[in-house]
């Protein structure tokens, strides 16, 4: 198969571009970047480069594809990160697939995207999957939904140093499922070779765990052993946010998405269609933890 591979080399395209080359596929991969068009070729890939607002580079690229991956990016600009791109890119995708005629997708969404009601910051994604879903219904779409990436810890390594403990306004005995970017990868590499009809939308996680035991597991890694995940109030949270530079309304997308998960709201969807589980569990992926957390 021919396939395009947005997002470049990040956390996820760069797996699965070594996935789908190991089987046998011709991947171009696009990246907004010039000096990445080297490593993409020593991977064995074709590198596109060029401006992803650009809907004639997009369909020029997608042409004769026999399916696409499409990863919206956003733009940070301090702790902010700017929507309205990111849904110009699904539009841009959305547009491009239409005029190169590609006939099977593969978006990477979100958990959450079920609903745009108390799911805070990520509302947005069930608005893109909106945009994707206005393709025409010869269009086969694949609506990958991972749950929260074990990288996202790597935020409370400050708050572990000076305060000893992982604080949020969720956590302890609080059941969550946990993802790495590796067995997304694997999924969207399944998916996007596998013949489909219509639309569908699966959840991909790889471990399911408690904060409680999180906190162990990722403490005992990094030489504390009786490291706590305690749960502090909404409002302390979103004081803390803002002190720290976030945009205030984009704080409170946060504390609202992490309300949800304390809640169990957030993961509803997700056990009525709970995927199998990956190979990466929070015992590897604490590793890595530990090696960040001596770097910083």
């Amino acid at each position: 198969m021919k396939i395009i591979v947005t997002g470049s080399l990040g956390n996820i395209g760069k797996p699965l571009t070594k996935e789908l080359i190991a089987k046998g596929h011709a991947v171009t991969v696009i990246s907004t970047k010039a000096e990445k068009k080297n490593d993409i070729e020593a991977l064995g890939a074709a590198a596109a480069i060029g401006n992803l607002v650009d809907v004639q580079f997009l369909t020029k690229t997608f042409a004769s594809a026999d399916a696409v991956y499409c990863m919206e990016s956003a733009l940070y600009s301090g702790r902010n990160f700017d929507l309205s791109y990111i849904e110009q890119l699904a539009r841009n995708y959305a547009q491009a697939i239409q005029q190169a005629g590609v006939k099977r997708v593969v978006n990477l969404s979100s958990i959450g995207a079920h609903t745009n009601k108390g799911n805070g910051a990520l509302d947005f994604y069930f608005d893109i999957e909106a945009i994707f879903k206005t393709l025409p219904s010869d269009v086969a779409i694949t609506f990958m939904r991972p749950v929260g990436f074990y990288g996202n810890l790597f935020s409370f390594i400050p708050a572990i140093k000076t305060q000893g403990v992982i604080a949020s306004n969720y956590g302890a005995d609080d059941k969550k499922p946990w993802v790495s970017p590796i067995d997304i990868a694997s999924a969207i590499a399944e998916e996007i070779t596998t013949p489909q009809v219509g639309r569908k939308a699966p959840y991909v996680a790889s471990d399911e765990i408690s904060c409680n035991d999180t906190a162990r597991i990722l403490g005992e890694a990094i030489g504390k052993p009786d490291l706590k995940w305690i749960i502090i109030p909404d409002e302390q949270v979103l004081k803390g946010l803002i002190a720290a530079g976030m945009n205030p309304q984009v704080a409170k997308g946060f504390v609202e998405m992490n309300a949800s998960t304390h809640s169990g709201k957030l993961y509803e969807d997700y056990y009525l269609h709970r995927p199998a589980l990956g190979k990466v569990k929070m015992k590897d992926f604490a590793q890595e933890f530990a090696t960040v957390y001596k770097q910083k």
